[in-house]
């Protein structure tokens, strides 16, 4: 009896250490995939170069981040948003780092708002189609949250080369003062300070804003500069007289303030956020704040390395919430979702989640983690409406395959379960977030609130996938269909060629759904560090805590 017992504990033992080695590896191979981020983004913070930069310091003039960084309260946290726009885009052009504008979401004067600073180290501050998807995907979070806007003004105009994508459509230049008239109606603070460049189309924007001041000898604002001047009308004139800081502060009073150098508007935005009353608030429930009984960095892993891998959803949701306590609805039904209220640095959160580990039905079948079940779309269903109805923020963590298909769940009707999803995520009224953990195929994409559902914030690990299916499934599909165009032909494919052909669509479709093919165009607003996850959830309610909910939830009229 005593040896059984020793041999069976040294088999657990040897369990054991086998999944401290497994937990080990993934750790070791998740934080290399961390490294390799933070590397690039290391890189993409450089701008248009360091030459670049330093001429603008030569001129007596801050950098687009140093700029922010003196704004923003110190020992504050902040958050950038669309740091890898534009990554790897317009390469023919030169590139464009981080969309040529920095956007971040901080605290000045202890006030929360969003700064907008246009990078003049990467081709003048010239406005790029993906520009102006950012500085718009600004607006659009300013005007969701109620939240005061800065924009730090140092910009060439429209990129001329690309005048055609960026001009005259709905989500072009343009939209941007559209914008700026709508939210000086809703009663949104906007402040500019003209710290550079501000030319044609371009010049509305500060003067849009309830202040706006100019930097002496470095700010200018004029529809046509000099050069178009002495075309057009044949007048010889220079830039600073023409719309210098002295001939708008004091000849056209255009501008509020003229500012002697960079630091000196920056601390007169201060002073104005300082000057701010009181906010109306949303009433999102908030306690104090606990950190997870579970080490955070656990995340890493608990995480497999292969997407198609199967684990434990609780893991990590242990790893984020508050005192790593949960409350979990309907726990036995619709398992390969988990629905659970929890806090997050404070705050009251519903969370919705994509369990990834193999589990049982009801019903004594088994269902694969990661995706969509006619009983775990309706469960979630019944949660949103709960979390509306509570005033309760919704958290959705994806790492989803997509719904079930086959005749068994067709038949079952999981179309209209997962319809009935969908509808209550587009019609939801509470703030909802976005923090795609691992996969994101398919409709499960929309049902788990992707970027076409607003999310106030949406988010990628460094190992996600953004498609409409899983890399292998699609390009087994492509390949095929391309064979099968050549044989019509007449071509007779070999086994070789056929490889050949799937192997390069392979790789091209991989590189589709890398994550920072999906943040240079601003599908997700930023790839984070696991472990500062907390950290954009909890910035992201408080935005959110700006705006008072007028609506109310409704699911409209879906198939029962």
């Amino acid at each position: 009896m005593k040896q059984k017992v020793v041999l069976k504990n040294l088999i657990f033992k040897k369990i054991f250490l086998l999944m401290d080695l497994e937990f080990n590896k993934r750790e070791d191979q998740n934080k290399l995939k961390l490294g390799a981020i933070t590397s690039l983004l290391s890189e993409i913070k450089k701008g248009g170069g360091e030459k670049r930069l330093q001429k603008q310091r030569d001129e007596g003039k801050l950098t687009a981040r140093e700029r922010i960084d003196y704004l923003l309260d110190k020992n504050a946290d902040s958050i950038e948003i669309g740091a890898f726009a534009g990554y790897e885009m317009y390469e023919e052009h030169g590139g464009c780092p981080s969309a040529g504008v920095v956007v971040k979401m901080g605290y000045v004067s202890g006030r929360q708002c969003l700064v907008v600073a246009n990078d003049a180290s990467v081709k003048a501050g010239a406005w790029f189609p993906i520009t102006a998807k950012k500085n718009l995907r600004a607006q659009e979070i300013s005007m969701e949250n109620r939240l005061p806007i800065i924009y730090l003004v140092d910009s060439a105009g429209v990129f001329l080369p690309m005048q055609d994508e960026i001009f005259p459509d709905k989500e072009h230049f343009g939209r941007i003062f559209r914008n700026n008239a709508k939210m000086s109606s809703m009663g949104i603070v906007q402040i500019s300070a003209v710290m550079g460049s501000c030319v044609a189309g371009g010049a509305y924007l500060p003067i849009m804003s309830d202040e706006a001041m100019i930097v002496d000898k470095t700010g200018s604002i004029f529809l046509a500069g000099s050069y178009l001047v002495k075309a057009a009308i044949g007048e010889n004139i220079d830039n600073e007289t023409l719309g210098g800081a002295t001939t708008h502060c004091e000849i056209s009073g255009v501008t509020d303030y003229k500012a002697k150098d960079d630091k000196d508007a920056l601390d007169r935005i201060k002073n104005i956020m300082k000057s701010l009353g009181d906010y109306e608030k949303a009433g999102f429930n908030r306690i104090e704040s606990f950190p997870p009984k579970e080490n955070i960095e656990h995340i890493f892993g608990h995480m497999p390395v292969s997407r198609a891998d199967q684990y434990d959803t609780i893991n990590i949701i242990k790893c984020l919430v508050d005192q790593s306590e949960y409350e979990e609805y309907k726990s036995d039904y619709g398992k390969t979702i988990i629905c659970a209220t929890a806090r997050i640095d404070g705050w009251s959160v519903g969370i919705v989640a994509n369990q990834r580990k193999l589990v049982k039905s009801g019903k004594g079948e088994m269902q694969f983690g990661g995706v969509i079940y006619s009983d775990s779309a309706d469960k979630a269903t019944r949660f949103i409406a709960n979390c509306n109805q509570r005033k309760i923020p919704l958290l959705f963590l994806q790492d989803v395959t997509g719904f079930m298909v086959g005749s068994k769940s067709e038949h079952g009707g999981i179309i209209k379960d997962g319809a009935k999803m969908v509808n209550a995520v587009a019609n939801s009224v509470v703030p909802k977030f976005t923090v795609i953990t691992g996969n994101s195929y398919g409709a499960g994409n929309y049902a788990m609130c992707g970027k076409a559902y607003d999310p106030r914030l949406i988010v990628a690990w460094p190992w996600a996938d953004l498609a409409v299916m899983g890399g292998s499934q699609a390009a087994k599909v492509l390949a095929q269909i391309q064979t099968s165009t050549l044989k019509k032909q007449g071509k007779e494919i070999s086994d070789e060629e056929h490889q050949e052909i799937l192997d390069t669509i392979s790789k091209k479709y991989q590189k589709q759904t890398e994550p920072t093919y999906a943040a240079a165009r601003l599908w997700t607003d930023a790839i984070i560090n696991p472990i500062d996850t907390r950290k954009w959830i909890s910035m992201g309610i408080e935005a959110a805590n700006h705006a008072p909910i007028t609506e109310k939830f409704n699911l409209g009229v879906i198939q029962v």
